[in-house]
């Protein structure tokens, strides 16, 4: 039991109840764990397999793990973390998404012990009448308690009543599947609680809430996010996945193996603690690297981006202690001539066109070809001009 707890406390946010779960567990049966996602980009990115990582650790365990795709709250749109109401998509563009979320999870997960509903198969045939009573159930006070709501009111912001309707169903998908456990990011906690809420009133014990954090994407600071271009796609191709990890920053990397990796925690700290006394952190960002690029395209995938990754920075001609720089620009980017300049790696744009143009400057080990290229925020790569000049350059906003 305490094995199983760490475990599934391990990188998580918070448990509530950590008691209830406790007493879930100690019933001694399967359980009912539940992820909801809404299709609403075509493809899955690291971030999202935060949460599906932690229902394999559930699935590893024994318990019935549900992966709901929220087909029908995918046209209403869920606010969370938006200051404007967001644009609902269209049915058609919903089931185009869904297609790929149902291939793509079982990169992960179990498809022999993995269910896969879609919430439109009791929403889509739910009365009017049905809804008006759901909606019954809650006020509007307590919709105001959800912080964007409460920041857009107090803001003068418009609120369109359908968006109220949007932590209702997800609490009551819930209801319907009689879940034991629900897991969300730490910006579902107010749809996830919903659902203990509604359970309790529909006669239901209430389900266990566990949120797991945000990943940051690649620039390490917002969330990963494809509008931001800051993140790494599951569908991305090998040697992309591999030279994208590698790319980002050794406190990030402890980060990424505590949201990302399947391997134990005592490994992972002992990994740390031999960083902290000297050892090169890029052999275990090698590590992590790997174990992704092998979850996502298999082993030999895996060993061919490092073997590839190795020969385009010609195998030990990246320097251990690249100097990183951090530069400011305005969301029209800026141009890689002054992005080299301002980073110190050349004297003068002309210097840096020229070497452009003659093919000494590359990033992230592919030579650049443009030299009117126009680097938007965010932005993180290593940048190498001629055969000794290094820099790993930051573009914020």
């Amino acid at each position: 039991m305490q094995e199983t707890l760490a475990q599934l406390r391990y990188g998580a946010e918070e448990i509530l109840l950590e008691s209830d779960l406790v007493k879930k567990l100690e019933e001694n049966r399967p359980l009912t764990i539940k992820a909801g996602f809404d299709p609403t980009a075509p493809d899955l990115h690291l971030g999202h397999t935060v949460l599906i990582n932690k229902l394999k650790q559930f699935q590893d365990a024994g318990h019935n793990v549900q992966f709901l795709i929220g087909d029908f709250t995918a046209m209403i749109g869920d606010p969370t973390g938006k200051n404007v109401t967001r644009k609902p998509l269209s049915r058609e563009e919903v089931v185009e998404n869904a297609k790929t979320y149902q291939a793509q999870v079982f990169k992960i997960l179990d498809p022999d012990k993995t269910e896969i509903k879609f919430n439109s198969a009791w929403m889509g045939v739910m009365t009017s009448a049905e809804l008006i009573q759901l909606a019954a159930r809650n006020t509007v006070a307590r919709m105001l308690e959800r912080d964007d709501f409460s920041k857009r009111y107090k803001g003068g912001q418009p609120i369109a009543i359908h968006e109220f309707l949007y932590p209702l169903i997800q609490g009551y998908d819930s209801v319907v599947m009689k879940a034991d456990v629900e897991l969300g990011g730490t910006d579902q906690k107010f749809n996830l609680l919903m659902g203990r809420q509604l359970q309790e009133g529909y006669g239901q014990k209430p389900q266990v809430v566990l949120t797991m954090p945000i990943l940051e994407g690649l620039d390490g600071v917002q969330k990963m996010s494809k509008s931001l271009n800051n993140y790494i796609g599951i569908a991305d191709a090998p040697d992309d996945m591999f030279g994208k990890i590698m790319s980002i920053s050794d406190e990030l990397m402890w980060r990424y193996f505590k949201l990302l990796s399947f391997k134990p925690m005592t490994e992972i700290e002992g990994w740390r603690t031999a960083c902290e006394g000297g050892e090169n952190p890029r052999n275990y960002k090698v590590a992590l690297a790997q174990e992704i690029v092998a979850r996502f395209h298999g082993l030999l995938a895996a060993k061919t981006a490092l073997e590839n990754f190795e020969a385009r920075f010609q195998r030990g001609a990246l320097p251990e202690d690249i100097e990183d720089v951090q530069i400011k620009a305005d969301d029209q980017g800026m141009p890689i001539a002054n992005v080299l300049k301002n980073a110190g790696l050349v004297e003068s744009t002309s210097e840096a066109l020229r070497l452009i143009k003659q093919g000494g400057v590359k990033i992230d080990g592919e030579k650049l070809e443009d030299p009117k290229a126009v680097i938007l925020p965010p932005a993180k790569h290593v940048y190498q001009v001629g055969k000794r000049k290094f820099a790993r350059i930051e573009i914020i906003s």
